[in-house]
């Protein structure tokens, strides 16, 4: 053989070697992954330990005195490797049926006996399950029963017992502040649970784990022996007494006025900490419960209430003053072909500016506003002061989704400014804020011109000791002169004292406030739709020396829907709840002489409001029989019991009958047929009308009445 030949088949001798160990190779390569892919997995994992961050326990929201608004509740998820790497074949057989009994009161929601629970771990056993659910939600006490039982009580190791810490939320209040305290969850966090998560969440903690079959990480100690390290606590300034006054006073209207949602806050005046703030609203299935925060997070136009701001603006310019009389033009005119007209009929042609806020005259303080901003020029000095009153600015309170407040300037094309701009803006149209910058904004005229950011939380605690303090905030010292102020603080007096919220009128304390009625669908109504309207009253008390500010807003309320029938009556029960709790301390008691009350016999025959007799009926205990179907109804007293009978309705344009009522009812009825009314002389009912009852009804007819 030449050397050539025996070079080749060395050659080839070696490329055949190398093809069977790469073939040898490749087989048992797939031998490892596939058939003994499980078994050498399984070794791996349960050589596999490693150190993995354990969540601490989450601090706790608490109101103002101390009471737990959300607290974490620590329970124990209990699960079993099956295949733990110490438990022999004997030691299960031995102890699985003995187990199997004990389990049966924490595994009754999926197993019925004994045997079920038994087959149950077997048949997992067989599978390799080294991750297997037995129960959740396991108190502490019933955790150490549970580490008793037969297997378990041999550990993890040969026993196979898996305890996993967990805590779930609790709100021992419920629906109290929910939306406002918020919560944490993987789709997504709200209120002050999300804004102060960082401090709330706890620090994680290492403990040592074993990855076992499927990936699960399962704890070699006991964990729970260690003591997780727990959040910090956030105190609110949230007022229990009052937050549940407030959610409660709004529930009510809500579902008596069938609305759609609304919201009220309560803000301490000299400080600004808010003492209550309730959001309530329905859902889908017209069930009411607070789903979202509109007192920060819906800005609308707020209507009659920005009136205020209308007047400040003039007053601190100087253009009027209290005791100047402006033209009312029996409540209609038009700007540059828009008509405007006041909510209810008067028949004025004029009136001081007063008398015209206490009424809430569109009208007046629209004309106002436009004779003396537009009419001038002076556009940027309307926007300039109402800017001097930050309405313009959010209040950065500590929730997120604050919708910043929208207010036109003259400066931005993008505002669409135009000749009637003013007198709209100047009624509280063409411009938007939220309930809570609208209330910041009354805080500060209830404040003598001081105006305090709000603020929900007043300290952070770690272990019980106060670790960070928050103090209330000036956002600036004087928002107009004191003169302006003292005006501002007149005029709400008045609304209540003699305008459109003297229905709300306390006996024995003041309180000053403005009423709102805003229609809300108006630029975009459809054909037979009808107007959806949005009331609201803002104000504070007591008047004298305010201790409280508070507004309250309700949207889409149905039948009545001005702000002095929906909103004002429930900032009323909020008032007199507060003033009840607190005359003892810190409201002081307005003096005011007190009325000797005698004792008579009801009157035998009035006409009146048939929900006035009603209220009174029922608050005296009194059983009466309810035979009217009408609004207006007539009390007749038999020998036994009131009986309330229908009152024939009045048709339209016609002087109706107002013999028996009381004034403030005479007047409701004359007056809604356009009537101005005069009273001659006396006190209680009415006995004797200057026209005659059917007679045909004209506008601006006066009616003279007599009272005894």
């Amino acid at each position: 053989m030449d050397i050539k030949n025996e070079i080749l088949w060395r050659i080839y001798t070696v490329l055949a070697l190398l093809v069977i160990v790469a073939v040898a190779i490749f087989f048992k390569t797939a031998q490892i992954q596939i058939i003994e892919g499980p078994k050498w997995k399984s070794k791996r994992d349960s050589l596999h330990v490693d150190l993995r961050p354990v969540k601490g326990e989450r601090g706790s929201i608490m109101a103002k005195d101390g009471s737990l608004l959300a607290s974490s509740l620590p329970f124990y998820e209990i699960r079993m490797d099956t295949r733990a790497s110490a438990m022999t074949e004997k030691l299960f057989t031995e102890n699985i049926d003995t187990l199997a009994g004990a389990l049966v009161p924490f595994m009754t929601d999926r197993f019925s006996s004994k045997e079920d629970i038994k087959n149950y771990i077997i048949g997992a056993r067989q599978s390799g399950n080294r991750y297997l659910f037995i129960t959740k939600g396991v108190s502490y006490p019933d955790l150490q029963k549970i580490k008793e039982f037969p297997l378990f009580e041999l550990g993890p190791y040969s026993g196979g017992i898996i305890i996993n810490r967990l805590s779930r939320r609790s709100r021992p209040y419920k629906m109290l502040a929910r939306r406002t305290v918020g919560y944490v969850t993987d789709r997504g966090a709200v209120g002050l649970e999300a804004y102060y998560n960082d401090r709330l969440k706890g620090e994680s903690e290492e403990h040592l784990m074993q990855r076992v079959a499927g990936g699960y990480w399962v704890p070699l100690n006991d964990i729970s022996e260690v003591e997780p390290k727990r959040g910090d606590d956030v105190v609110t300034t949230i007022d229990i007494d009052i937050q549940d006054i407030a959610g409660n006073a709004l529930l009510k209207a809500l579902k008596k006025h069938n609305a759609n949602y609304g919201c009220a806050i309560v803000m301490d005046v000299e400080t600004g900490a808010i003492r209550a703030i309730a959001n309530i609203g329905k859902n889908t299935s017209g069930k009411y419960g607070e789903f979202y925060n509109h007192a920060i997070g819906t800005k609308s136009e707020p209507g009659s209430t920005f009136k205020l701001a209308t007047m400040m603006a003039l007053l601190e310019d100087k253009y009027v003053d209290l005791g100047d009389t402006i033209e009312l033009n029996k409540g209609q005119y038009e700007f540059y072909g828009e008509p405007m007209q006041d909510a209810s009929y008067h028949a004025m042609d004029s009136s001081t500016v007063r008398k015209a806020f206490e009424i809430s005259s569109n009208v007046g303080l629209a004309k106002m506003a436009f004779d003396n901003y537009e009419k001038r020029g002076k556009r940027t000095q309307f926007v300039k002061r109402l800017r001097q009153f930050h309405l313009h600015e959010p209040t950065s309170i500590e929730i997120a989704g604050e919708k910043p407040p929208y207010l036109k300037s003259p400066d931005i094309s993008q505002d669409k400014w135009s000749g009637t701009t003013i007198p709209w803006m100047a009624i509280g149209y063409e411009m938007e804020t939220t309930p809570l910058q609208l209330l910041t904004f009354y805080n500060a005229v209830a404040n003598d011109g001081r105006m305090m950011k709000p603020y929900l939380v007043s300290e952070i605690r770690r272990f019980g000791n106060a670790i960070e303090t928050f103090s209330p905030e000036v956002i600036d010292e004087q928002i107009a002169r004191p003169s302006t102020i003292q005006k501002a603080q007149e005029l709400l007096e008045g609304v209540v004292e003699n305008g459109t919220a003297n229905n709300i009128k306390p006996l024995t304390y003041r309180i000053a406030g403005k009423t709102g009625t805003a229609q809300r669908n108006y630029s975009k109504i459809k054909k037979g739709e009808k107007l959806k309207y949005q009331a609201s009253f803002a104000g504070y008390f007591p008047a004298n020396k305010p201790a409280y500010s508070c507004i309250v807003v309700i949207t889409d309320p149905e039948g009545q829907f001005y702000g002095s029938q929906v909103a004002a009556p429930v900032f009323k029960e909020i008032a007199d709840r507060c003033y009840v709790k607190e005359t003892n301390s810190q409201i002081p008691i307005n003096k005011r002489p007190k009325v000797a009350l005698n004792y008579r016999e009801l009157p035998t025959y009035s006409i009146g409001y048939k929900e006035d007799y009603q209220t009174v009926l029922n608050y005296l205990g009194l059983e009466y029989n309810k035979k009217a179907k009408t609004t207006w109804t007539v009390m007749d007293v038999d020998s036994s019991a009131m009986i309330l009978k229908p009152v024939i309705k009045t048709p339209k344009k016609v002087v109706p009958n107002v013999v028996g009522m009381g004034l403030r009812d005479a007047v409701f009825k004359l007056e809604e047929q356009g009537i101005t009314v005069y009273v001659v002389n006396g006190k209680g009912k009415v006995v004797k009308q200057s026209v005659r009852p059917g007679v045909k009804a004209r506008m601006g007819m006066r009616v003279y009445l007599t009272l005894k």
